[in-house]
């Protein structure tokens, strides 16, 4: 390993893609366990790495010389071998700094409460002052000195940085707080990348407050890395290129509609012009019941089918990289829409009502009457729930696929 990531667990680590566009060189994922770290760094069998949770701090009692952000931090993501001596570097604090940016958020004069206080809220907390942050306070939910518990975090507090692992894959549906009783709340940062969204970004911008997922920070430390690991001068237009890019691979595309708007049709010829796996979450359900979904919605009732179909959303809204094709009553529950919204942009397939067909095999909609009735029902909500609207009135397939296809290119 002359270039790469180590750390304990990095089954899904973006950090690979990101090197590998930025620099030439081969970039490796190292898993160590923390009885094998000291020895792999007095090895000092390599170039350059990056470090990730939990080895931050631990690393750093083996370094020859620290940056002046580490040792205001107190937290390595990054080291550099210079002829056998160990220098030090912590460029999460100019990512931080590079994503809270991006999202707009103004921290200058507001005052801010960092969620955790680990590595990284320390970090956080370097770069809120640096950029002039009225005051701080820490939240954590153990018994730490200088720390405040959630549920005593003013409710007047006007940014919220979340530095705690909550919400990150696999455990897409927690979050560390709910926002409610933050009424005066002008921004929200996680560090969170994997979903591209978590659940607390999503609860903020739903009520119109700017928030941002950590991707833009993990590109940009990356950025400020490679430039230090190859000792080169990078063009910074390479970060927005290569989150934008990144951002389109990970990205889901869902598809939501009426039943036989041409969701599943769609999906699958789309899946390899985007070179994304389809998956189709009525298929899904298919697979985990016995009969046809009509059958079992006869058998057990619409609200034990919707609760099926919620928990099949949550976990195939987890995948990234997917066309997703939705049931045409998925977005009744909002917990599903934000589900489908963590990881993807969704498309209204809007055909019109003349154009959709009744279905013997779909029991909600198995008159034009009953179809009639579920169209004025859903489609305030479909258009609502919708990214994007694409127009599919007397369009075939590949008319709508073309559509979808120009706006994921933009």
């Amino acid at each position: 390993m002359k270039y790469g990531l180590i750390g304990e667990k990095l089954g899904h680590s973006y950090s690979k893609d990101i090197h590998e566009k930025l620099a030439d060189y081969t970039y490796d994922i190292k898993e160590i366990a923390r009885e094998d770290l000291d020895a792999f760094i007095e090895a000092r069998d390599f170039k350059a790495i990056n470090v990730t949770i939990p080895y931050k701090q631990d690393v750093i009692k083996h370094l020859d010389w620290k940056s002046e952000a580490l040792e205001a931090i107190g937290a390595c993501n990054a080291i550099v071998n210079r002829d056998g001596k160990l220098y030090g570097y912590n460029f999460d604090a100019a990512g931080l700094e590079a994503l809270i940016n991006h999202a707009k958020v103004d921290v200058k004069d507001r005052s801010v409460v960092i969620l955790g206080n680990g590595g990284t809220s320390k970090t956080a907390q370097y770069v809120v002052k640096k950029l002039g942050c009225k005051s701080l306070l820490v939240a954590s939910i153990f018994d730490e000195p200088n720390t405040i518990k959630y549920e005593d975090i003013p409710s007047d507090v006007e940014i919220i940085v979340n530095t705690t692992p909550c919400g990150m894959y696999p455990n897409n549906y927690t979050q560390a707080v709910s926002l409610v009783k933050f009424k005066n709340l002008k921004g929200l940062i996680d560090v969170v990348y994997n979903p591209l969204r978590t659940q607390l970004v999503i609860e903020a911008q739903k009520r119109g407050i700017p928030a941002e997922s950590g991707l833009y920070m993990l590109v940009a430390q990356a950025f400020y890395g490679a430039q230090e690991f190859t000792g080169k001068t990078l063009d910074p237009k390479k970060i927005d290129e290569i989150y934008n890019e990144l951002l389109k691979k990970k990205r889901n595309v869902v598809l939501i509609g009426m039943p036989t708007c041409g969701k599943t049709t769609t999906g699958k010829k789309l899946a390899p012009m985007l070179n994304k796996q389809f998956l189709d979450t009525d298929e899904l359900i298919l697979k985990m019941i016995d009969g046809p979904i009509s059958d079992y919605i006869h058998k057990n009732g619409e609200q034990k089918f919707r609760d099926l179909e919620t928990e099949v959303v949550k976990e195939t809204a987890k995948q990234a990289g997917s066309i997703i094709a939705t049931g045409g009553g998925a977005i009744l529950r909002e917990k599903n829409v934000d589900a489908l919204r963590q990881n993807g942009v969704i498309y209204f397939l809007d055909r019109p009502l003349s154009e959709l067909q009744v279905a013997s095999d779909r029991p909600l909609s198995s008159s034009r009457e009953a179809l009639t009735k579920m169209f004025g029902d859903r489609y305030n909500i479909y258009c609502d729930c919708a990214d994007k609207i694409i127009d599919a009135k007397g369009k075939g397939v590949t008319g709508i696929v073309n559509k979808i296809k120009k706006e994921e290119s933009r």
